[in-house]
């Protein structure tokens, strides 16, 4: 809603947003010097920055003016709750220039000073964001550190598979894909080498197997086989040490990380249920244990947040870029966005297609029409997104047969394609 100015600011900032930086002005409250800085692009530059303008102004609210379009730095301010973020509109932005800088010449004042005079001067006229609860905050965190444990999980793996390569390539064969299973770490931390592992007993083996789950007597056979008459890749010992050295440090680390993920899992299933919201994004066909509360996160709980369906696709980078030159126009998808937020919506609309019909329908007619795979779930998340925020801002679940119903009705290609099937 727009701002009523009962909030007291204890400064108005500008930013103006670049692939790798970020141009900031700055202006006190009371005070007509403006303050200039340039600010890295980088998570831990905008964290050390945040982290002085609270120290710096006491956790007085602070407003923030920004081009709405600009997703990746909205995202990365929102969680953090003395910030009050004021959204422009890049045309709103492009008009004030011209009203006020004829020229239109952008040198002539760079966007940040115009975004700092506009929240000074027309703060009024601006709709600011308001901080999510704190249910949802702490959810949005969840999400997002366990995103980072599985990343962490995924690049130590990859690092354990480099170093069996170099010398003991019979782990890979025995122990399948996943190097971070359990199995897989203990078997590791047990049996560095293949020196090591060919004085086990048989019998030892199979009981470590069927220990950690694996009780196929004819799996478990053939990995005996398979190291009795594995010979070594190398003897060099330089090697062989070293390797097994480090293959030990990664299988622990991979091995603590499980119940550590295990934990995040049960938080946020707890927090995710006694949400007001859980109910309508639980609603949502394929959404399931994992993407339902991210989809939540991205939404927020503040109903005034996303005035259009448009502002959400910007925002999560689904909705696509139109350039032209000249007479020429091409469509591309929108690189500067959040990754995270942007993967989940894109996850959720490809696993929407095995369990909703319509969805499925869409995909497939947009792969008919010549678009690749990643372009047609593109397509489809853009249109999930209108009907999600639909939802959200009336706060009713998604009903898939209302919905269908009212494809078929109106004569959509999807609809005709569904009652064709039917």
């Amino acid at each position: 809603m727009p701002d009523d100015g009962s909030v007291q600011l204890a400064a108005v900032i500008g930013i103006d947003w670049a692939d790798e930086k970020h141009d900031v002005a700055l202006q006190e409250a009371g005070s007509d010097r403006i303050e200039r800085k340039v600010l890295r692009h980088t998570p831990e530059s905008i964290s050390e920055w945040v982290a002085e303008l609270r120290e710096r102004f006491s956790g007085r609210r602070v407003g923030i003016a920004l081009e709405t379009s600009r997703g990746p730095l909205v995202n990365a301010l929102l969680d953090y709750d003395f910030l009050v973020l004021y959204p422009v509109n890049p045309r709103s932005l492009k008009r004030f220039r011209e009203a006020f800088y004829p020229s239109g010449a952008k040198d002539d004042i760079p966007d940040a000073d115009l975004l700092r005079e506009l929240l000074l001067k027309h703060r009024e006229r601006l709709h600011a964001w308001v901080p999510d609860d704190v249910e949802t905050r702490a959810l949005r965190r969840l999400v997002q550190n366990r995103r980072k444990t599985v990343e962490l999980r995924t690049k130590l793996s990859q690092q354990l598979r480099a170093v069996l390569k170099e010398y003991f390539p019979l782990a890979l064969s025995l122990l399948g894909d996943d190097l971070s299973s359990v199995l897989a770490c203990d078997f590791l931390l047990n049996w560095p080498t293949l020196e090591k592992l060919q004085r086990v007993r048989p019998k030892t083996l199979r009981k470590f197997f069927y220990d950690h789950n694996s009780r196929s007597a004819e799996q478990i056979e053939r990995r005996i086989q398979e190291i009795q008459a594995a010979k070594p890749l190398t003897t060099d010992s330089a090697i062989i040490d070293t390797g097994a050295l480090m293959a030990q440090m990664l299988a622990a680390q991979l091995k603590a990380l499980a119940p550590s993920i295990a934990r995040f899992d049960k938080e946020i299933e707890t927090r995710f249920s006694a949400h007001g919201d859980a109910a309508l994004f639980k609603s949502l066909p394929g959404s399931g244990q994992a993407l339902a509360p991210r989809l939540l996160t991205i939404f927020g709980s503040d109903r005034e947040r996303f005035r259009s369906a448009d502002e959400v696709q910007l925002v999560t980078g689904i909705a696509p870029v139109t350039e032209r030159s000249g007479k020429r126009s091409f469509v591309h998808w929108r690189r500067r966005a959040p990754v995270f937020v942007r993967q989940s919506v894109h996850e959720f609309a490809q696993h929407s297609t095995l369990h909703c019909p319509w969805a499925k329908a869409y995909y497939q007619l947009q792969v008919s029409r010549g678009k690749g795979h990643h372009a047609a779930v593109r397509a489809l998340a853009f249109k999930w997104l209108r009907i999600i925020w639909r939802c959200w801002k009336d706060r009713v679940s998604y009903d898939d047969a209302l919905y269908t119903a009212a494809l078929i009705r109106r004569g959509s290609p999807v609809g005709l394609a569904l009652q064709r099937g039917a």
